[in-house]
């Protein structure tokens, strides 16, 4: 029976094969292609990407900011594949733009993006650029942009959203805004450093250096510091002791010291509503608080030298 039933089940065999309908060949012939080609198109925009971000992190190894112009803003962003995010500055730094906000964001831009290539956590997911007006005019036009500076970031896959366009007019252009605003779109965490700014110990050491010197020269003869009548005479002279007259000399002198109290004023008003950087905000602050205190608590001073029994003082 074993002998009888091979050669049945040779035929059977040879009876389907031969019953194979002839235009399934073609069929698999063209599936087999088109497979190739879809894994040849994969492995195409596996390079593309590989030598897009080896492109950027060579620029990124020369300077955290690389500007574009419209091609390769075309390239690097709009076109796929990508899988990394970019955050993008759009402004007008030429001289002829006048645009003293741009240099002041990108001061600030400076700040943030050299605090993310310097980091322990520098990768090539996150990239910082700028596109100048007079270098990518087709790239604002394009974004229907008529304002400067504007940051956008581009995700990795899809369009941006409105929430991808920073919020420049209500947060400001801090270097720590924005790095709260990255973290927010991308999950990136930038620890912000920045340079140390000597300018009020260089100008203090300048400044004591000068009172010293001149201390110095006159180390043999110093008795006018120490000559209380001197003073008073200096203060007398100019400042009448009734309250029912006053010299020519003290209106000036009381001009100058309100002067001096609004100029601190202003400065104070400057440092708590500028956008510009924090440090300079600092210093502008602490000099408009020095010359409201030291001049105010002076016209005190000479308000009660007026008005006898005056009770109020400042610093006096």
């Amino acid at each position: 029976m074993g002998a009888r039933g091979a050669p049945s089940r040779r035929r059977l065999a040879g009876r389907r094969l031969r019953y194979l309908p002839t235009g399934s060949f073609p069929f698999l012939l063209l599936l087999l292609l088109l497979c190739i080609q879809l894994g040849g198109g994969q492995k195409k925009k596996e390079n593309l990407l590989a030598e897009k971000v080896e492109q950027l992190m060579e620029w990124s190894s020369r300077r955290s900011i690389f500007r574009m112009n419209g091609d390769k803003f075309r390239k690097f962003i709009k076109a796929p594949p990508r899988n990394y995010s970019m955050i993008v500055m759009f402004t007008a730094l030429q001289p002829q733009r006048q645009c003293s906000v741009c240099r002041q964001a990108n001061e600030e831009y400076q700040i943030l993006a050299n605090s993310w290539r310097y980091s322990s956590a520098f990768c090539n997911k996150l990239f910082f650029s700028m596109v100048d007006y007079d270098e990518g005019t087709d790239v604002f036009q394009q974004l229907n942009m008529n304002s400067a500076p504007t940051f956008m970031h581009f995700p990795p896959k899809g369009r941006p959203k409105r929430a991808d366009t920073f919020d420049l007019q209500r947060i400001g252009f801090a270097a720590e805004q924005l790095a709260k605003w990255i973290a927010d779109r991308t999950d990136v965490h930038i620890r912000v450093f920045r340079p140390p700014n000597y300018s009020g110990t260089i100008a203090l050491a300048l400044l004591v250096s000068l009172v010293g010197g001149l201390l110095y020269l006159r180390r043999n003869n110093l008795e006018f510091i120490y000559n209380k009548t001197g003073w008073a005479m200096v203060s007398l002279s100019y400042i009448h002791g009734s309250s029912q007259a006053q010299f020519v000399a003290e209106s000036h002198i009381i001009l100058v010291l309100n002067a001096a109290i609004t100029m601190g004023m202003v400065l104070l008003n400057e440092a708590a509503t500028s956008k510009g950087d924090v440090g300079k905000r600092r210093i502008i602050c602490l000099v408009g608080l020095g010359l409201v205190v030291f001049f105010f608590s002076f016209l005190l001073s000479i308000f009660r030298s007026k008005y006898h029994g005056y009770p109020y003082s400042d610093l006096d």
